[in-house]
Parts: C-alpha cells; sequence; structure tokens
C-alpha cells in the first residue's frame, strides 16, 4: 500500500476507534450539557496532533474528567513520540494523571483510592512510554539507513579507487611495453627508409614508419586518457626481470655495453627488478628517439643493500626522429623509484649525450 493511501488509513483508524469510545462513555451515563462539545473537540483535534502535538493534548484532557480516555492517550502517545523535550513530557504525564486521578465525580477511600491512584500512574505512563519506544525505534532505524548509505558509499569509493589504480597501472604498462616496441619499430623503419637502395622496400618502410607514428600518437592520447593520477601500481602479467636485459638491450637496436655486477646474497624483490627492467626500456626508448646512432652503456650494481642502475649514451650521430611521446615516461619512473623507497635522476654529459641514474634501497 502506498504510505500516503497507508497514512488516510491510520488516520480513518485513530478517529473511527476515538469516536466509537467516546459515544460509549458518553452514553454509559447521563453527562452534563457540556461534556459532549468537549468530547466532539478531543476526537476532532486528533487529526492535528502530529502538527501540534501539546495543543491536542490540552485539548483532549478535559474529555477525561467524562471517562473518554482514547482521544487523550493517543494525544499523549504522539506528544511522547513527536517531542523530545523532558520536561514538556513530565508536565504532560502530570497533567494527563491530574485530569485522570481527579476525584471529580468520584468516591474513593482506603485500599480502592491507592490502587485508583497506581492504576492511573500506570495508565498514565503506558502511552508515554509505547510512544518513547516507537521513537527510538524510528531513530535506530534513521541511523542504521545512515550506516547503510556510509558503508555504500565507502564500497563506491573503493570500487573508484580500484578502477582509477587499474587505469593508472594500465597506462604505465602501456607507455612502457608498447611504446617502446612501437617507437624501435618507427626508427628502425626509418633508418630502412634511408638506406634502402629498392624504392619499393623504402616506400614500405615509409608507410611502417608513417603507420608507426599514428600508432605512438593514439597511444599517447590513450594513455592521457586512461592515467588520471599517480597511484600505486598493480600487478599486470607478464612481469619482466632483470634476467631479460640482455633480450631487452638485443632487440632494441642500440649498440649498448652492459656491465652486471651482482653480489647480493638474495634476488631483489619482483617490484625491484620491474622497476629496473622499465627504466633500461625507457632509456633505450628515449635514446631511439633523441639521440639515435648513439652508442650506450648500462652498468647495474646490485648489492644486499641496494640496487643501482646507470644508463648512459654518447651524443647522436644523426638527426633525432621526430616521434610522438606521452611525457609520461620519466614521471611513471620517478613513481616507480618513490614507491620503493628509492629515487631516479637524469641530466646531460659533457660528450652531447645523457645519463638515467635510478637507486633502490633493498633493505627498509
Amino acid at each position: 500500500m502506498p504510505a500516503p493511501a497507508r497514512r488516510v488509513l491510520i488516520q480513518f483508524v485513530v478517529l473511527a476507534l476515538a469516536a466509537g469510545d467516546a459515544v460509549g462513555s458518553l452514553l454509559a451515563e447521563e453527562p452534563p450539557r457540556y461534556a459532549v462539545p468537549l468530547a466532539v473537540i478531543a476526537v476532532g483535534v486528533l487529526p492535528f496532533r502530529n502538527k501540534m502535538p501539546y495543543l491536542a493534548l490540552a485539548l483532549t484532557l478535559p474529555g477525561l474528567i467524562f471517562d473518554v480516555t482514547l482521544a487523550p492517550l493517543i494525544a499523549l502517545y504522539t506528544v511522547a513520540e513527536r517531542r523530545s523535550s523532558r520536561y514538556a513530557l513530565v508536565l504532560c504525564i502530570a497533567a494527563f494523571f491530574v485530569c485522570y486521578a481527579s476525584p471529580w465525580d468520584r468516591d474513593y477511600s482506603g485500599v480502592s483510592t491507592i490502587l485508583s491512584l497506581v492504576y492511573a500512574i500506570v495508565f498514565s505512563a503506558a502511552p508515554v512510554w509505547l510512544g518513547l519506544l516507537i521513537r527510538a525505534r524510528a531513530a535506530l532505524s534513521d541511523k542504521l539507513a545512515e550506516i547503510e548509505r556510509a558503508r555504500a558509499h565507502e564500497e563506491e569509493l573503493l570500487v573508484q579507487q580500484a578502477i582509477t589504480q587499474e587505469r593508472t597501472a594500465l597506462a604505465r604498462e602501456m607507455h612502457d611495453v608498447i611504446s617502446h616496441k612501437v617507437s624501435l619499430i618507427a626508427v628502425q623503419a626509418g633508418a630502412l627508409q634511408v638506406t634502402s637502395s629498392d624504392p619499393a622496400s623504402a616506400e614500405t618502410a615509409r608507410t611502417i614508419r608513417a603507420l608507426s607514428v599514428r600508432t605512438l600518437d593514439e597511444l599517447r592520447e590513450m594513455v592521457g586518457v586512461l592515467r588520471p593520477s599517480a597511484t600505486h601500481e598493480i600487478e599486470l602479467a607478464p612481469q619482466p626481470s632483470i634476467d631479460d636485459l640482455p633480450h631487452l638491450i638485443e632487440t632494441s637496436g642500440i649498440d649498448t655495453t652492459i656491465n652486471i655486477v651482482d653480489t647480493a646474497s638474495t634476488r631483489p624483490s619482483s617490484s625491484v627488478q620491474r622497476a629496473l627492467y622499465r627504466t633500461v626500456q625507457e632509456g633505450l626508448t628515449n635514446i631511439a628517439k633523441h639521440a639515435p646512432g648513439a652508442q650506450a652503456t648500462m652498468d647495474l650494481w646490485i648489492t644486499d643493500d641496494s640496487a643501482e642502475l646507470r644508463l648512459t649514451n654518447s651524443a647522436s650521430t644523426r638527426p633525432p626522429e621526430h616521434l610522438p611521446s606521452s611525457h609520461h615516461g620519466l614521471l611513471g619512473l620517478r613513481e616507480r623509484a618513490e614507491l620503493l623507497g628509492g629515487s631516479i635522476r637524469s641530466h646531460g654529459t659533457s660528450d652531447g649525450g645523457f645519463e638515467l641514474v635510478m637507486s633502490i634501497p633493498l633493505q627498509q
């Protein structure tokens, strides 16, 4: 049943019961002439009890003198259920008690007086207790609903956080893996286009390079969309390690000298190895883009206390390839290093080359 219809039905039932009680009480004995208007007022004011509970109670109390009890009980219950002032509630109970237990038209003596007073106290307290109980139940229900809303909001925030983390990690992996390989394709195609004596091969190389450049442009835009902010990385398979460095350097097409000194008693964690790998990968990509024809040297020192990577390259021997860049590479490397408690720095060298250094502590 809809809430408005339910409220109307409750009002109708309340009025019907109160009117029946008033009529029955007035017919049971011959009341004075003014009892009928008081009873009519007591019943007629009930529809307004929710908005004006104190006034409704005040107008129903005189009916107690003529045993019109249900309307005042309903009004007193409404005061307890709608209002939280303790002092006003005590005054309402006292007024109800006085009107109900007053000696007008009654002849109480001895034990009957005591029993009547006890009955009047219980009769006055019962609607108040019920009203307070209903109000406490409603407050508890509201509190539980608020907690449920807060929990749902927290779950939504956690989902959004997880999505952001996945998007950021995915953008980083796309930049580190796909951008690196496509850049190398573009560089190799550009070199083939210049050196090939076969016009068909040169045209094919030009097409490959153009498609690679376009792919890098689209990849840069996609990384920008996926990468809203920096956050913790999420594991994505496959995860490279330092054992993959020789193959990475070999397939890069860059003349690179490899020096690896590993004196550690245990292998670095997978996150450290992945950070070292991505640093070399990003460095080789930048060399291919900005220093074509340069020679490089990769030095890696691993001890029980730290891992340090240094990638240097000489000056370029031909004009650099103008390939699109997302400008997130070094930022991603810096984030990786900071997440592991390390640091990364880069600077130019005196011979026109470039140096990239990453240091990561292995004992936190």
